[in-house]
Order: C-alpha cells, then sequence, then structure tokens
C-alpha cells in the first residue's frame, strides 16, 4: 500500500461470467454532464461520502484514506511495488492470489477489456475519461441503473467505501458495480458472479474493493471526450503471446475456408454406375447359341 501526495493548486487549475458483458460501456457508459440533475436521484443512495466503515483494507495509508490513485500522486512510489502490479496503459492494477487473467480482443486482435478471474468470480477494472470536477459516476450509476432495469434486471443502490454502488440481479450472474471519480478520470469496477456472490460483504466484494483499493490510474494529457474508455495497453510478453495466438486462429479460419472454397469448386466425388453382367459372346457369325443351332 501506499498514500497519496497532495497535487499543487496549479494542477487543480486545469476529466466466467459472460452476462456481464451484456452491460457495454457504449449503452452503459458516462453520461453527458449536464444530462442528469443531482437532485433527480437523491433518493438513490443516503450518501456519497467516502467513508470507509467497516472495510479493513490492512495497510499503512499516510492520509489516512485508501486508493485508487492518481499515477502522478504515486509515480515515485510505485518502483518499490511495480512487480506487484499489473500494468494495462491506463490502469495499474495489484493481481490477487491465484487470480487469471483474462484479455478480450476486438475482431482485429486488439485488447478491448482485462478481466481478472477469481474463485468467487469475475472483476473487471476500466477507466474512463470525465471532467474536472467530480460528480461523474453519480450520473452513471443513475442511468446505468435505469438501463438495467429495462432489461429486466432487479437493481439496489446501496452505500460502499466509495459511496454508491448498484447492485444488479440478472438472470445469468449477479453484477456489484463500484464508481471513483478523479481528477479527469473515473474508474469503474464491475463484480460479477453466481447468485449471492455480488452481495456485500461477500469474498468476491471484499477482493473487488481490495483491488480498487490499490489501483493506479494513469489519465495522460491528451484531451479527450467525456465518456471516452482510457486506451488498454497491454504488457509486451503478454501482448506477443497474444498477438501469436491470435494469427494462428486467424490462420486456421483461413485454412478452413479454402478447404471449403476447394471442396465446392470439385463438387461431390464422381460414381460410377455398378458393372452390368456380360451376356453371351458373339462371334463373327452370330452368338454361340446361333452358331449351335439352338434357337
Amino acid at each position: 500500500m501506499f498514500g497519496k501526495r497532495k497535487k499543487s493548486s496549479d494542477q487543480y487549475a486545469d476529466d466466467r461470467y459472460d452476462e456481464a458483458d451484456d452491460y457495454d460501456d457504449a449503452e452503459y457508459g458516462p453520461a453527458d454532464v449536464n444530462e442528469y440533475d443531482y437532485d433527480d436521484y437523491g433518493d438513490d443512495a443516503p450518501t456519497d461520502e467516502r467513508s470507509y466503515a467497516g472495510v479493513d483494507f490492512d495497510a499503512d495509508t499516510p492520509q489516512g484514506q485508501p486508493g485508487p490513485y492518481d499515477f502522478e500522486d504515486v509515480a515515485e512510489l510505485l518502483e518499490k511495488v511495480s512487480e506487484k502490479r499489473l500494468d494495462l496503459g491506463s490502469v495499474l492494477l495489484p493481481v490477487p492470489p491465484g487470480g487469471q487473467l483474462q484479455v478480450e480482443m476486438t475482431p482485429d486482435g486488439q485488447p478491448q477489456a482485462v478481466h481478472l478471474a477469481t474463485e468467487h468470480g469475475r472483476i473487471t477494472v476500466a477507466a474512463y475519461a470525465a471532467p474536472k470536477s467530480e460528480g461523474q459516476w453519480r450520473l452513471v450509476a443513475a442511468d446505468l441503473a435505469e438501463s438495467l432495469r429495462k432489461d429486466g434486471a432487479r437493481v439496489s443502490v446501496e452505500n460502499g467505501p466509495w459511496g454508491r454502488e448498484l447492485l444488479a440481479i440478472t438472470e445469468g450472474a449477479d453484477l456489484r458495480f463500484i464508481g471513483v471519480d478523479g481528477y479527469r478520470w473515473m474508474l469503474r469496477l464491475v463484480a460479477a458472479g453466481p447468485s449471492g456472490a455480488a452481495n456485500d460483504g461477500s469474498p468476491l466484494v471484499r477482493a473487488a474493493r481490495a483491488i480498487l483499493s490499490e489501483t493506479v490510474v494513469r489519465r495522460g494529457e491528451d484531451p479527450l471526450p467525456v465518456r471516452e474508455p482510457l486506451p488498454v495497453v497491454l504488457p509486451q510478453q503478454l501482448s506477443e503471446q497474444l498477438a501469436a495466438a491470435h494469427q494462428q486462429q486467424v490462420e486456421a479460419q483461413q485454412q478452413a475456408m479454402s478447404a471449403q472454397a476447394a471442396a465446392a469448386q470439385t463438387g461431390p466425388p464422381s460414381v460410377l454406375p455398378p458393372r452390368m453382367p456380360e451376356g453371351p459372346r458373339r462371334g463373327a457369325d452370330g452368338s454361340a447359341m446361333q452358331q449351335l443351332g439352338l434357337n
């Protein structure tokens, strides 16, 4: 664990459970800042303040609060724990013991999402561009809750260490959405598992909150529109392995298509008709029966 350094005033002067994939960023991503009035959703949760009540992160945090952290705040301290972090470009994640990495690829072979699979369920962390002022997650949570309910999910709004969290019960999986506002970024975590796995206090949710408390966001300086996902960049070794696997898959598909095309051009194999039995031999002067005068 590590604590945060305070930003200067100048810096502030300058945003295994596949059902979880159904709620993609295009449909449920951050909304425009002015789209919702905060007061319209005042009854969704008692508070959005970070209380951290009941969460034992067992960490030395000089400022008294865990992360997620802005990269600029902890860059000097990251060198000491870099081997314990998975650097994905826009986010740096701690990997829980026994966790397995799952990478979701686009059709052209680019990384689209990275999931951490645990024995209790799957955890997905993604960062987005956001305004300089906080409040983006509250807007996103309202939009997300409405969309989930339209799709038939049972949604409740609960309070967690970082404020409001969404618990969605769907037909295929239970989901918990946790969001955190940062300086020009918003972080969203989705914990997905079987029935009951996303309940408050479950092993999956405890692991998710522990991961989020140690996550680092590398926002970068490029101007990006609100709700734009920050890019995922895989470590070189992992990227090379996935690229090789993707290439093998493409080649296998091409070979299958070539075989199908060749079979279509040649058509089905020809079948000769059965050979008929031969009749009595004929000589130059007629059949054998005719020559014997038996006809």
